[in-house]
């Protein structure tokens, strides 16, 4: 199971989720209580290993500024969060990074309709940390894609019985108050998504 810890901000929590096996580390550099500037997402960056995929993520952001943040911050993905046309994705697709496409389940749900390389399924109100009926999407989704939306240590193994996802990508389900991660939760949501 592909595992995607999203939202860092702290070196101890990159570090929590390198030690504890996380596949991608994401950092918001988009309106949020999450967001860290491009500068600090290259510090963070930094300090992960290249087996450990490192993502800017974005949410309506011109092409030209998501690009010139994913230059500045070094980070090894691109993340497009929402209502992006399939033009933003060939846009960048020059930097040479890996593409990530998030959205809603009424989506296109083939990953690389739009030329991305992974796929995140999110909850119908992306961001509330809300679960949500993750068995509507069984079955539908193809390629690589990530389930999301209202997961936690407690449930993240029920929700990847109902989806069959290829992997899960977590935020405010590793975290103690609105943008404060917590490392022990964090190393149980990775220990319970593969655990089964």
């Amino acid at each position: 199971m592909y595992v995607k810890i999203c939202g860092l901000r702290e070196p101890g929590h990159v570090a929590a989720a390198v030690e504890a096996g996380a596949d991608a580390i994401g950092f918001v550099l988009t309106r949020s209580s999450r967001r860290v500037t491009p500068a600090r997402a290259r510090e963070l960056a930094s300090a992960v290993p290249p087996h450990v995929l490192t993502v800017a993520v974005f949410a309506g952001e011109p092409t030209e500024e998501v690009r010139a943040a994913t230059l500045e911050s070094g980070v090894r993905a691109v993340q497009l969060h929402g209502e992006h046309p399939h033009a933003d994705f060939t846009a960048l697709k020059d930097l040479g990074v890996t593409l990530v496409r998030a959205g809603v389940a009424s989506t296109d749900l083939r990953c690389g309709a739009f030329d991305e390389d992974l796929l995140i399924v999110d909850a119908p109100r992306p961001g509330s940390g809300e679960p949500w009926d993750w068995a509507a999407v069984r079955g539908r989704p193809e390629g690589h894609w990530m389930l999301a939306g209202g997961l936690a240590p407690s449930n993240v193994a029920e929700a990847i019985i109902a989806a069959r996802p290829w992997g899960v990508d977590v935020s405010s389900g590793v975290e103690v108050a609105p943008g404060v991660k917590d490392s022990g939760l964090i190393r149980d949501f990775i220990t319970a998504a593969r655990a089964g």
